[in-house]
């Protein structure tokens, strides 16, 4: 085996990524609102020794509903669910800086690091669209720098309250009736421009001290939020030469922040399309798209990147679209659109067939061993530490990754064949931080 190993996360959407799953006939979207589907694709991901198992989430309704597949649980509500069924993997989980307090995400994620055994993660976003600001008693978003500063300070308290009790705080000595030692237990006494929080957290320490700081903006707040913060960051390139850059650029900016290079992973999303041979899976491909409602497509393309396509020829280039200082949105899938569109000279109905697959996210067609060559490039080359894979179809999607792709990885010496740590930390390989009350 090498010394540096491969990490995999399975990114668990629904029957599948490709935006046309739910009506394709290997997949059944009654399972959308069924926990045992869920609880077997953790299953299926846990037995290929992935790392961790990662659920998205959003506080609103996405795309159309006439036409998009809808049935979403709350994550960290299903990842405990999940909890149940695993023994090993990793579970995390999107919860958003935007609309949400920091103590209420404190308990929650440790909540889950302890019910799990110490296998928590948070995938931090600062939600972009005003569609989600309008679910909370606002009509507009928050401006892009502001809320990447809430998010620094949401990440101050989190972090503190996760602290705020040490290790060896609990005494639990029946006879004396002492259940702690209150001297190891913390007011956090936080006032900063957002949040006043008292503290302590209302639960003893957690396994993993901190669950796994996952992130997935690549804006340039994003970037400086994940150098800071990080420890695993889910990206989206759809270049070997985009992904080497924003490799090597995150890991001088994490390195800037005092932090060593390799305590962040980072893992392109990746949809892989397998086939017997290179021509089935560019026909499955193929077939995925056929099955695009383009009226629900612009919707989403509108959505994601805050431009308003609807009426726009499908058979037309995009319209020119405004400087990236001037979208409050998402600005790193924003480029990522755009730049793709330029390059490739797209018509709007074959921009809405590239990013059905995985929204912008890249989509490769081909056999297992087209898919491994793929991985392994990327992996030996400082464009990726791992990948977030993403099945177009789900479970069979998955299934067909871990029994064809992943035996083909552990045969070229890349990734484990069992798990050697019980926490989602060990699989990263991966510290438990020291808190910061603790004497010393």
């Amino acid at each position: 085996m090498t010394e540096r190993q491969l990490h995999l996360n399975a990114f668990l959407m629904g029957v599948g990524h490709h935006e046309a799953a739910w009506r394709h006939p290997r997949t059944d979207p009654k399972a959308l609102d069924d926990v045992a589907h869920f609880q077997n694709l953790a299953q299926i991901a846990e037995r290929g020794t992935f790392d961790s198992v990662f659920l998205a989430d959003g506080v609103q309704i996405w795309g159309d509903v006439r036409h998009t597949a809808a049935g979403r649980f709350e994550p960290l509500t299903l990842l405990t669910a999940l909890s149940q069924v695993t023994d090993h993997i990793g579970l995390i989980a999107t919860a958003s800086t935007g609309f949400s307090e920091p103590y209420n995400l404190a308990r929650l994620f440790s909540s889950l690091d302890h019910i799990s055994g110490g296998r928590a993660g948070w995938n931090i976003v600062t939600t972009a669209q005003d569609r989600s600001a309008q679910n909370f008693n606002r009509e507009t978003n928050t401006e892009h720098g502001e809320r990447y500063q809430r998010a620094d300070e949401f990440l101050d308290v989190v972090t503190a309250l996760w602290d705020s009790w040490e290790d060896d705080a609990l005494v639990v000595d029946q006879g004396s009736g002492v259940f702690a030692d209150e001297s190891k237990v913390h007011e956090i006494g936080h006032r900063g421009r957002f949040f006043s929080v008292r503290g302590p957290l209302n639960a003893v320490r957690s396994p993993q001290g901190h669950p796994l700081l996952v992130q997935a903006g690549s804006s340039e707040d994003g970037k400086a939020f994940a150098a800071r913060w990080a420890e695993a960051v889910f990206t989206a390139q759809q270049t070997h030469e985009e992904a080497v850059a924003f490799y090597t650029d995150l890991k001088r900016r994490v390195a800037e922040f005092g932090r060593p290079a390799d305590g962040v992973k980072v893992l392109p999303g990746i949809v892989p399309v397998l086939g017997g041979t290179e021509e089935e899976a560019s026909a499955l491909a193929d077939e995925l798209t056929s099955l695009i409602i383009p009226a629900r497509a612009v919707r989403q393309l509108t959505e994601l990147i805050g431009v308003d396509l609807t009426g726009h020829p499908l058979d037309s280039p995009l319209p020119e679209l405004p400087p990236v200082t001037q979208v409050n949105g998402a600005k790193s899938r924003f480029e990522l659109v755009r730049d793709l569109a330029v390059r490739e000279r797209l018509t709007l109905r074959q921009l809405l067939g590239r990013l059905g697959g995985g929204r912008g996210h890249q989509v490769v067609a081909g056999t297992p061993e087209q898919i491994a060559d793929h991985i392994e490039l990327w992996f030996r080359t400082g464009a990726a530490d791992g990948f977030n894979v993403m099945a177009p179809l789900l479970p069979s999607g998955l299934e067909e990754f871990v029994d064809q792709v992943v035996p083909l990885l552990r045969a070229r010496g890349l990734f484990r064949t069992e798990y050697t740590g019980s926490s989602l930390r060990d699989h990263y390989g991966l510290p438990r931080p020291v808190s910061r009350y603790a004497a010393g």
